[in-house]
Parts: C-alpha cells; structure tokens; sequence
C-alpha cells in the first residue's frame, strides 16, 4: 500500500479526473502536467492594485470627489446673478429653456454674495469656509449635462454614459493607478445612511476586474465594526487565519486555472486577501479619535466631517480615490424651502470643506490631491411652480437645471484663483467657455497623468473608455 501523503490535488478531483488518473488518457495528463497549467498555478492571479505608472508625469496622485447628491442651487453658491433681483417675480425677458417642469418667475438668491481672497472670487455665504480657500480653487460656472433627470445625471457624472452600464470614475484611475496601499481598497466610497439613486453603480467597476469596483462604507456609524462589516475575526488567531486564507487561496487559484483565469473568480480571490489585511489599517484609517483635538476642532462635528476626516486619512495610507457623498437620498434636491435647506445643507458641510483644503495644504498634500466639488446639474433661476407630490404647493424652490452649473476644482495642479466659463445674466445656461461632463472628466484623467483617449479596457470587442467617444481637456484649468 502506498505511504505517499495526501496531496491537495487529490482533495478536488472532478469525476472525470479521477477516470483519467485511473488509467484512461496517461500520456495526455502528463504532456499537460508538463505544460500550462502548472506554470499557471506557480504564477496565480496577478494583484491588479498594483501600482502602475500613468501615461506621462501627473500632477495628482490621488482624489477626493466631495459629491453635493441632489444638485445644489449654483445661482445661491458659486454663481450670483444680481440681475435676478430687478426681475424678481416677474417673467424673464427671454424665454425659458425647457426644464423637467414649467417654471415661474425670476427668483432671486435669498443669500448673500462677496468677494474673497487676492483673485476677488464671489461666493455665497452659505460656503464662507470654503471661500477662505479660494484662491486654491478653480471654478468652473459653464458646466453642462444631458438631461435634467437625477438617475442618467449621476451615471453619466460618474459612469461617463447616462444610460449603459459601464464602469465609474473610481474605478477607471484604480485600474489605470492601481493603489499605493494593498491592505486597503483602492477606491472607497462614503456615503451615510444608506445607497444613493442607483445605487452601487455609482461606484461600479461593470467590465473591470471586480478589484477595481468602490468599496461602499455606510459613515452614519462611528463604530469600526459596523462601519465595515465582520472587519475582525473574535474566533481564530491572526495566525490561523493566514493558514486558512492560505488554504483557501490555493484551492481558489486551482479552481480559477480550470476555468480559464475567469476575471469573477480571480476578484474573489483578491477581495479575500485585502478583507484580510484590511483588519489593521482600516480599523486605524477609520478611527479619527487619533487625531489631535485641534483637528477635529477644525473640521467640526457631524457626519460630514468626519467623513472627510477619514477621508484625508485614508489618502495619507495610500487610497487612491475617495468619494464623498453628502448625506442620504437627495439632499440637495430642493424643490421647495430652497432658503432653509440649502442653508442646512452648507452649514452640515461648509466648515469641513474648508478645513480639509487647509489640512492638505498644511500637510504638503494638496499639490497632489486633486479635490472635485458639484452635484449631477444645478438649479433654475426661477422658483419652480406648485406640483402635486413635488413641492407641496410651494412657491420657494427651484427644478433641476443641466444646462448651465457649477463645479469646482482644487489642488492637484490646478489653477487656483480663477472663474471659468459663464452662465447668461440669469444662470439659465452656460454659454462662455462651455464645458460637458465629458470635458471635465478628460481634465481630470490628464491631471492624474493619462491622455481619457488612451486609457482604455477592451470589451465585447471594443475599446471602451471613460469619456465614451468624446471630452477635451480644459488647459485654462490647469497650472
């Protein structure tokens, strides 16, 4: 009787293995034996958060996308359009475009604009923090979309295609980056209190290798443990878990080889190994209570600030891209009382926004982060009038509005101190140095070192990419 030990490999025979160990076929196992496959088991699945070089030098390294869900009002933040105060109630002398409801008459801001910084940069004061930091931001007022509707608005935003599903911004500089940490995502995505519209695929990886998908975390808990489920294991050493993950990763990696090294496989094996190194720097990333007092003074309190905290924290160890959505549902979306909840809005955020730009800067870190701040559209100059089950009957709102907004840059080699483009007198819509979602979306890619044309993944027999089949850099934008 052999005495030979027991191998893994006679652990996981198929039937027909078995018939062929028995006798059938010799000479074709053992050419195979000699050949391919184990070549491919002693290789195993690459880590595809590797990191990876760009396409030429970058300006930014990593990102911070502060995401105002809903579309905040940019006529009541970023964009003062005084000629609204003379025609207020009444009718615009031109006519309006068309919005997703008939609209009213001119509707003035309730907020008040002024200047701030050396570049004179007017803000509202619902964002007086952030305006203190003005002259690190570029703002970009002739923003455009597609269509004035939140589910296509936010795809297109961060998907790069309003209707198809491909895979999110996230997830397009995690493959073309990798990560500078491997026991951390490479791309996480904070937003408290639940999924936005639509969800997960807002942070969807789609046709990508499942690595580069957005890790959700739900930051309306300050509990690591429920920030980021079973993160610790209360039953086995740290010592037995690495024997069993070992286990498991090389029946998994002989399970993938079979199967031709399929992509859903090979994510699975990855996400087992990061879930177990997660165990230490997450629980650390996540814990602002090691900052000093002094910052987290600075930042404030509530959920906004700590997310953007953790966030800071999470690019330090080495994440490449952080999403930060501001609160649950639509909290911009304010059909009505435009006055008291935009101001409720800001001040849950303002504060914190602007002590993370002054964070980075004092840290050294800012000329290498590139942070991102807007909504899927902005707002209509006009109050929006009543609609059953919209505004409440209500006459103190505003509706959706793609054709003009505003969106802001900073750090990451952009050009500070600096207004682009422009919406007409009364922010209907851009018509100045007009910039698409496609446009920003190339900008951003040519800031973190790629050329949006070449940075590609081919599938179903074509070569996708994040702007689709158009975009062109805004160089006004960059230093």
């Amino acid at each position: 009787m052999s005495q030979q030990p027991m191998r893994l490999d006679d652990c996981s025979l198929t039937r027909r293995e078995w018939l062929i160990r028995s006798g059938m076929g010799m000479a074709s196992l053992g050419l195979a034996a000699m050949v391919g496959t184990q070549q491919a088991q002693a290789e195993g699945p690459i880590n595809p958060l590797t990191p990876k070089k760009p396409h030429f030098p970058a300006r930014a390294q990593r990102v911070i996308h502060l995401f105002m869900n809903g579309g905040p009002s940019h006529v009541d933040t970023f964009d003062p359009k005084p000629l609204l105060a003379k025609y207020a109630g009444k009718e615009l002398p031109k006519p309006n475009l068309r919005t997703e409801r008939k609209t009213g008459a001119a509707f003035p801001s309730p907020f008040k604009f002024q200047k701030y910084g050396k570049s004179g940069i007017e803000v509202s004061e619902l964002f007086a923090n952030t305006a203190a930091c003005i002259d690190d931001i570029a703002v970009i007022r002739s923003m455009h979309a597609d269509v004035p509707n939140h589910e296509p608005s936010l795809m297109l935003l961060n998907c790069g295609d309003a209707r198809q599903i491909r895979p999110s911004m996230g997830s397009w500089i995690t493959y073309g980056l990798g990560s500078e940490n491997q026991n951390l995502p490479g791309f996480i995505a904070m937003c408290p209190g639940g999924y936005p519209i639509q969800e997960t695929q807002n942070w969807q990886s789609a046709f990508l290798p499942g690595a580069y998908q957005g890790t959700y975390i739900n930051t309306q808990f300050t509990n690591v443990e429920k920030l980021i489920e079973n993160i610790k294991n209360n039953f086995t050493s740290s010592r037995e878990q690495r024997q069993q993950l070992d286990l498991l990763k090389e029946l998994n990696e002989k399970h993938w080889v079979k199967r031709q090294r399929d992509a859903q496989l090979e994510a699975r094996i990855q996400s087992f190994e990061l879930a177990y190194r997660m165990q230490i720097d997450a629980s650390d990333a996540f814990d602002i209570s090691k900052e000093p007092k002094h910052i987290r003074e600075m930042y404030g309190s509530g959920t906004q600030a700590r997310q953007l905290l953790i966030a800071r924290r999470l690019l330090e160890k080495g994440v490449r891209f952080v999403q930060v959505w501001h609160g649950e549902g639509q909290p911009w979306d304010n059909h009505d009382d435009i006055e008291v909840n935009h101001r409720r809005l800001a001040k849950q955020c303002d504060q914190a926004i602007g002590a993370l730009l002054r964070d980075l800067k004092q840290r050294g870190m800012l000329d290498s982060t590139l942070v991102i701040w807007g909504g899927e559209f902005g707002r209509t100059p006009t109050v929006e009038l009543p609609t059953p089950g919209a505004n409440a009957g209500k006459i103190n709102g505003r509706d959706h509005n793609h054709w003009g907004y505003t969106t802001w840059l900073a750090g990451g080699g952009v050009k500070g101190g600096q207004v682009h483009g422009a919406t007409d007198d009364f922010g209907f819509q851009a018509v100045e140095k007009k910039v698409h979602v496609h446009d920003l979306q190339a900008t951003i890619l040519h800031l973190l070192g790629f050329d949006h044309e070449k940075l590609t993944y081919r599938y179903a027999g074509r070569d996708f990419r994040l702007t689709d089949v158009s975009g062109h850099v805004v160089k006004e934008l960059i230093a």
